[in-house]
């Protein structure tokens, strides 16, 4: 075979889009890696939702020159949709049911891009894509979380909100109800629509697919940038939201009064929009002086591959030689 898979090691970083699997060796080289689409158990169900990361796994356990079936000294799982510990427990289940290995850690896959910002396991991220999401640890182990399961555990913001508190205000400038708007020519615009009616009426009826609605919030930022006051206080709101989470998490992690890493991920915050990014950093130099920001760019997977490394209780060596390989 001319590998040696003794110790391997099994990383997943599994989003709603996409999912990336890597086999690492105990010394953080990477032997295997494969792609495959979104991880959904809430559309599909936790076992069919497996079995298509299954296939990933497989895929990437050839690549790192594996026979048979495959087999690991542990595996961590970074996955979408486990948002509550009880979910991650129903997950780590199912996987160890697999038989992939008799050592299983399952976490949000907002560790992932956490993990993937620091240099030691010490800190918090917040991650701000389709929603928004909160998490801290500590290298003894300790979490801070939110459920992040929409406006019933407390959330507010992420593209997809975004877009729909746009919309919101748009309509009602249109109308009459509301302040005026550059948000009430621009939100259609996009569409190649004239009016904020047209656009309700597209949507409603499926004419713009649901998902589409995303795309309004890069329009929102601009908009915002241009001045308007409507839209500048959205994005003041979503700051004011990042910096609540981040805060919050600090605190509970006993990390607000000493020098620690926020880290800001996803495709929102990765966008460095300038009215969102300075907003944020005036905010935390008010209520966290002592944060560090910090953008990550890495790939998720490479943080999922760092907690399976911290996990098996490889060394720093390992975990630098991983980071170099997906650096390179």
């Amino acid at each position: 075979m001319g590998v040696n898979l003794d110790g391997v090691l099994l990383a997943v970083d599994a989003g709603n889009s996409k999912t990336d699997v890597a086999v690492l060796g105990p010394d953080g080289t990477v032997l295997g890696t494969a792609r495959g689409g979104g991880f959904q158990p809430p559309l599909v169900g936790v076992a069919e939702a497996v079995d298509a990361l299954a296939e990933i796994v497989g895929r990437a356990w050839r690549a790192a020159g594996g026979p048979a079936d495959p087999r690991f000294a542990h595996v961590t799982a970074c996955l979408a949709n486990a948002d509550l510990p009880v979910e991650e427990l129903e997950l780590e289940r199912e996987l160890l049911g697999r038989g992939w290995s008799r050592s299983v850690r399952v976490h949000n896959d907002t560790f992932a891009i956490l993990r993937a910002g620091l240099d030691e396991p010490r800190g918090v991220a917040v991650v701000c894509g389709a929603g928004v999401n909160c998490v801290g640890m500590t290298p003894d182990g300790r979490t801070a979380r939110f459920p992040a399961i929409g406006k019933i555990s407390g959330d507010w913001g992420g593209g997809g909100g975004l877009s729909d508190e746009a919309m919101w205000f748009a309509a009602r400038a249109e109308d009459g109800r509301g302040a005026p708007t550059e948000l009430a020519r621009a939100l259609p615009a996009h569409f190649g629509l004239d009016t904020m009616y047209a656009l309700i009426e597209a949507v409603h009826l499926g004419r713009i697919p649901h998902d589409r609605r995303h795309e309004l919030a890069p329009v929102l930022f601009r908009v915002a940038a241009e001045g308007d006051p409507v839209a500048l206080a959205l994005v003041h709101r979503m700051a004011e939201e990042v910096v609540a989470l981040s805060t919050v998490a600090l605190r509970r992690l006993e990390l607000l009064d000493e020098e620690a890493p926020v880290v800001l991920g996803g495709s929102v915050l990765a966008a460095r929009h300038p009215q969102l990014e300075s907003r944020i950093r005036e905010l935390l130099a008010e209520r966290a002086p002592k944060a560090v920001v910090r953008f990550v760019t890495a790939p998720p997977v490479l943080g999922a591959g760092l907690l399976a490394l911290d996990e098996a209780g490889a060394g720093a060596e390992a975990a630098e030689r991983l980071r170099e390989h997906y650096a390179a």
